[in-house]
């Protein structure tokens, strides 16, 4: 899936599944884009659906969030952005959204590159579903965060 492709999925799942928009409406494909990855003040982050999934996307804010470039986050094992004794309760998560198709509200501990330890808050997480309904993996919003 190009880049353009995975953006797209990730707007119109959001847009389907939470009845709402995730870039403002106004905006073209292109531009909704290019502000979702350099300026949206919120970050995105998007998993694909293999056994043990590995990160696709993230947007500039995700990235400063993570202490991560593009380049390193990129292919990552998602587990991993989860201390150990913290997967278990991320999976019950994405298990939810499995099952639900979304989920909000989430709040889990989280730990950057550095090792430094944070909690995201008001999470949703839903399911990178394409209009024939195959589930090309989940993504996940939030807008607030704090070191723990």
């Amino acid at each position: 899936m190009t880049q353009p492709e995975l953006l797209q999925l990730i707007f119109d799942s959001h847009r389907r599944l939470l009845g709402r928009e995730l870039a403002p409406s106004n905006f073209s494909p292109a531009q909704a884009a290019t502000w979702l990855q350099h300026e949206a003040p919120f970050c995105v982050l998007a998993h694909e659906a293999s056994a043990d999934p590995r990160f696709i996307f993230a947007n500039d804010t995700a990235l400063r969030c993570f202490e991560y470039q593009a380049s390193e986050l990129i292919g990552l094992p998602s587990r991993l952005s989860a201390e150990a004794p913290n997967r278990e309760e991320r999976q019950q998560l994405l298990d939810a959204v499995s099952k639900q198709g979304y989920a909000s509200g989430y709040r889990g501990l989280r730990i950057a590159k550095s090792g430094r330890r944070f909690w995201i808050k008001d999470v949703t997480v839903w399911n990178l579903l394409d209009a024939a309904g195959v589930c090309h993996g989940q993504a996940a919003v939030y807008a607030a965060w704090e070191d723990a």
